[in-house]
């Protein structure tokens, strides 16, 4: 980092700390809104859900969607189904469409460790990297997980 920039973070950093500390002697009777930006939920019609400042509201159900990523062997596929409630994961299922033994392999870990990483999560805030060793997977799921948040809104 140069050393301007560094400067910059520390000065950003102190002032966060300062605002916070500050924050924190504000009478706790009183009751203030969520930040902006913050994940609070708001209400919203029966069926949907939305998050306080992304404007993004989904559909209960459950959405299913193939995404491509490329491995060693070529482009591989992987289907992912979710289901939603209230904008949370509250259960997927992965499909494997392995094209050889070590794609089987690897599809298999991921979807054998991915319920651990996303269920009972905010599906704005999924972003899967790695999972139980398979990283290149989560590509694909991503890319399926993108379509189902269009899909579902």
């Amino acid at each position: 980092m140069r050393p301007s920039v560094r400067k910059s973070v520390y000065a950003g950093i102190a002032g966060l700390s300062l605002a916070g500390t500050v924050a924190g002697c504000a009478p706790s009777a009183e009751t203030s809104p969520a930040p902006a930006g913050s994940a609070a939920e708001t209400s919203s019609p029966a069926g949907t859900s939305a998050l306080a400042g992304s404007g993004t509201e989904y559909k209960d159900g459950t959405y299913s969607a193939d995404g491509n990523y490329v491995s060693p062997n070529g482009t591989e596929t992987v289907g992912v189904q979710l289901s939603l409630q209230s904008g949370t994961v509250t259960d997927v299922q992965i499909t494997q469409h392995p094209s050889n033994p070590n794609t089987r392999k690897f599809q298999g870990e991921f979807a054998g460790g991915i319920a651990a990483q996303v269920v009972g999560k905010n599906i704005d805030e999924l972003n899967v990297s790695k999972v139980a060793g398979s990283s290149l997977t989560s590509g694909g799921f991503n890319q399926a997980l993108e379509q189902i948040k269009s899909e579902a809104q």
